[in-house]
Formats: C-alpha cells, sequence, structure tokens
C-alpha cells in the first residue's frame, strides 16, 4: 500500500470516527437540543471541507444527515424524510461542505500561486546578481547556463546565439545535432515561450530582432517568469558588450595619451643631449679645435651623449614590450651579491660622486632573471644618485622576510613629499618641483616595478622631504630555499 492510499484511508477513517463520536458524547452524555448538534455537525463539516477533500466533506454530511435525523429529531431513533427539517439539515450540511471546500481550495490555490510567484521572483533577484555581475561577454555567455541552473534547478539549460551561432551547455543532459537545428530554426522565426512536456524554450530578442533561444529542461516556471529570464540574458549580454566598448574606447585614450607623453618626454630628453652631440660634431667639422686634448673632450662628449640617447630610447622600447607582454625572462637561480656586483659595475658613476655601503644582512638564492635584475637595482642606485646631494652616502642592504628576500636602497636625498609617493611609480610621472632641475624621463620606475611584478615581487617606498628615500623591492625565494 502506498503513502497516498495510506493518508486517503486515515483520513477517511478519522472522519467516520470523529463523526461517531460526535454523535455518541451528544447523545448518551451531554443531552443538548437540536440546535446544539446541527451547529456542532455544521462546523464539523467545514472543518472537514476547508483542510481536506470535498469528496470527504459530501460523504461525511450525508451521514451527519442520517445521524442528526435518526437520533435527535423526533421521532428520535425513526428516519423520517418528510419532515421539512430533515431536508433543511441535509440542504444546511451539503451546502457548508460545498461553500467551505470551494473557498479553502480558492485560499489553498492562492496560496500556492503567491508562494509560486514569490519563489520566482527570487530566482529571477538571484540571477539577476548572478548576470549583471559579470562585465565580459565571454564569460557572461559560458556562466549564463550554468547561472540559470543553479537559481532554476533545472536538469539542464542551453544557450544558442544565433549571430554567433555558438551554443553553451550547463546540466546533466546534452542536445543533439537535431535539437541544435531545431533552436535555429526557433531563433530565426522569433516565436515566445513554447513547451514540450517538461521543456520549454524562450526566444531572446534585441528589440523586435531574436538573438537567440534559452531552452531549460525540467523547470517549473511560468511563462511570465521564462521571459523575464530571455529578457535579462539579452539585456546583461548589451551591457556586458557596452562595457567592454568602453573599456576598449577608454584603452585606446589612454594608449594615445601615454603614446603622447612618452613623445614629449623622450623629445624633452633628447633635446640636450642632440644639441651637445651637435656642437661637438660642428665644432670639429669646422676644424678650430687644434688640440689633441679638446678633440678628445668633444668626441667624449659625443660618445657620452650617444649612450645617454641609446639609453632613453632602450627604456621607451622596454616600456613598450613590458606594456605588450613581449619580454622574453630567463629565468634561473641567482645569487644577490652578484646581482649588487653587476649593478654597481654598469652604474660605476655613482660611487664616483657617492660612498655606496652594501651591508648583506641576510642572503639566499632567488629564482630571477639576473640582467632585469640587475636593471631594476641599477635604476634605483641611479636615483639615489640624482636625487642626493652629491658625497651624501647611499645604503644598500638585503635582508630576510619569511620566505622572501628583501633589498633596500636608501639615500640621504631630497626626499618625496607624501602626496606624491603614490605617483612615482606610474609612467612618465615626475615631480613638478624636480622636472626642470633633474634630467629623467620619468619611466625608470615604472619598468622597475613591472620586472619585480612580472617576478612576483613588489617594489615600495619610504620617504621624508628633506631626509632622505629608502626603496625596498621584495622577491620570492628559490623553490630549494622555502622548503629548507
Amino acid at each position: 500500500m502506498n503513502s497516498r492510499r495510506i493518508v486517503a484511508v486515515t483520513r477517511w477513517t478519522f472522519s467516520i470516527v470523529a463523526l461517531t463520536a460526535i454523535i455518541a458524547v451528544y447523545r448518551e452524555w451531554l443531552h443538548v437540543n437540536p440546535t446544539t448538534v446541527a451547529l456542532t455537525l455544521l462546523l464539523y463539516i467545514l472543518a472537514l471541507a476547508s483542510v481536506w477533500s470535498l469528496r470527504l466533506a459530501i460523504v461525511t454530511s450525508v451521514l451527519a444527515t442520517v445521524g442528526y435525523n435518526f437520533y435527535f429529531l423526533p421521532p428520535v431513533d425513526t428516519l423520517t424524510i418528510a419532515d421539512p427539517q430533515n431536508w433543511l439539515a441535509l440542504f444546511s450540511f451539503l451546502a457548508t461542505a460545498l461553500i467551505g471546500s470551494r473557498l479553502s481550495r480558492k485560499a489553498r490555490d492562492e496560496a500556492e500561486e503567491a508562494r509560486s510567484r514569490q519563489r520566482e521572483l527570487e530566482t529571477l533577484f538571484s540571477l539577476s546578481r548572478e548576470l549583471l555581475a559579470s562585465e565580459n561577454v565571454a564569460a557572461l555567455m559560458d556562466g549564463a547556463p550554468v547561472a540559470v541552473v543553479a537559481a532554476t534547478r533545472a536538469r539542464s539549460a542551453v544557450l544558442y546565439l544565433l549571430e554567433e551561432d555558438l551554443l553553451f551547455q550547463a546540466g546533466t543532459e546534452s542536445l543533439s545535432d537535431h535539437q541544435r537545428i531545431d533552436l535555429r530554426q526557433q531563433a530565426k522565426d522569433g516565436n515566445g515561450v513554447s513547451r514540450i512536456g517538461d521543456e520549454a524554450r524562450v526566444v531572446l530578442k534585441v528589440g523586435v530582432k531574436p538573438r537567440g533561444v534559452l531552452m531549460l529542461r525540467g523547470a517549473t516556471l511560468s511563462d511570465g517568469a521564462l521571459e523575464a529570464i530571455g529578457s535579462m540574458i539579452s539585456v546583461s549580454l548589451d551591457r556586458a558588450r557596452a562595457l567592454e566598448n568602453v573599456a576598449h574606447s577608454e584603452a585606446i585614450k589612454e594608449s594615445e595619451r601615454l603614446r603622447s607623453l612618452m613623445i614629449d618626454s623622450i623629445t624633452h630628453e633628447l633635446r640636450t643631449p642632440l644639441t651637445s652631440i651637435k656642437g661637438a660634431a660642428s665644432a670639429l667639422l669646422d676644424g678650430d679645435v687644434q688640440r689633441e686634448e679638446d678633440r678628445r673632450e668633444l668626441l667624449t662628449i659625443i660618445d657620452q651623449e650617444s649612450d645617454r640617447i641609446n639609453r632613453l630610447v632602450s627604456q621607451a622600447v622596454e616600456m613598450a614590450q613590458l606594456d605588450a607582454r613581449q619580454v622574453h625572462m630567463t629565468f634561473s637561480v641567482v645569487d644577490i651579491e652578484e646581482v649588487i656586483a653587476g649593478a654597481r659595475k654598469d652604474c660605476s658613476w655613482v660611487e664616483e660622486r657617492h660612498p655606496v655601503d652594501v651591508r648583506i644582512q641576510q642572503k639566499a638564492p632567488l629564482y630571477a632573471d639576473f640582467e632585469f635584475l640587475k636593471k631594476v637595482l641599477s635604476n634605483l642606485l641611479e636615483n639615489a644618485a640624482k636625487y642626493s646631494g652629491e658625497g651624501s652616502p647611499i645604503v644598500l642592504t638585503t635582508e630576510l622576510q619569511g620566505n622572501r628576500l628583501a633589498v633596500s636602497v636608501a639615500d640621504k636625498g631630497i626626499g618625496i613629499d607624501p602626496h606624491e609617493q603614490s605617483l612615482i611609480f606610474d609612467r612618465f610621472y615626475r615631480a613638478p618641483v624636480h622636472n626642470q632641475r633633474i634630467s629623467g624621463t620619468g619611466m625608470g620606475l615604472s619598468i622597475s616595478r613591472s620586472i619585480l611584478e612580472a617576478h612576483g615581487g613588489t617594489l615600495s617606498v619610504v620617504s621624508r622631504p628633506g631626509e632622505g628615500s629608502v626603496f625596498t623591492f621584495t622577491l620570492p625565494l628559490a623553490a630549494q630555499e622555502r622548503i629548507a
């Protein structure tokens, strides 16, 4: 015997037993008047009709009429249907059963409809949060069926986009080639919501133009909710495309701005060395320089300024390559002492003007590109020298910080204003107060940070105006050191 049959038998048994108990109590013990009995039976039938089925209430009302007639209406202990009171009692009981059951069913249906609408609203709300959180069209198209399945508890969801001829699926059931052709045809026809068994399809539209079809299997949703989901997916796709277009436009504008800044900065920095080269070359060509020492000095100027131009162009190229992620780095286990020695050699002019104090407190091998890491350290040493008074010391220290090695370059220079400390790592940024007095392109720190980020490292600064600055970069240790 299944559960439904057990419930039905239990209800019928309870109804008859309860009716029998009411009649027995009033007949044997309470001895009330017939009106009280009739009201009690009416309330009992109304309760049955409102809680359980109409059929049960009608049968009970007939039995209640027979019992009421036999035990309480004169002549007692006889079934006299000819008496108008008996017909009135039967009519009252039946009317109560019908009206009570109908009102109860209507109330239950309205309550269930309200609960269903609430569930659909909750589904639409949760789905809208998922869909509108994505700002990438590709991620949205991949994630939309997954989000629909999670929100609607459907067995599977299929999103077909007509213009792109792309299909995205989620759930436990896949789509056949024949069904894919059906979806394409339905998308072209542009019909609203259609159902086949527990499968529901809704056409996505952009205005009046069809965009695709969303197919759900096993979802219990109304046509209105399905149309709302389809509209939500269309709006989300339009929003993601609009955001991508805006981001693309902003990227183009930023690229143009950076290109203009780069040209202006390089042009400004090239002007001085080109002027020096032009002057020295003109003097040599005019033949006005007779002494060998003067000729050698002019050639030295040409050589040094040419190197400066080459360095400026190299920085610009490096910046462009780092932005485009076209820089090839060769990672290997490197010793920080060797990196420091190489950096000091590359910028030997720094030690001609400043004493460099190297304090290797702790060291450990790093997994990095030797040349790029040396370039970072050279940039920091050159910056410390440029923004410090001649003869002031530069202190270079290394220490372990957990699984990372921290390398610091400290100077006793002019320092950096607090509001500028977060800006100095931006490309082409130079403090206005230093822009004219100290040469530079504003690319060195930006290049250094990009190199360190490619290594999984960081670059930061602590500075006080008039007291100096400390630039610190951290890098993860080589794998074997981290394990140890």
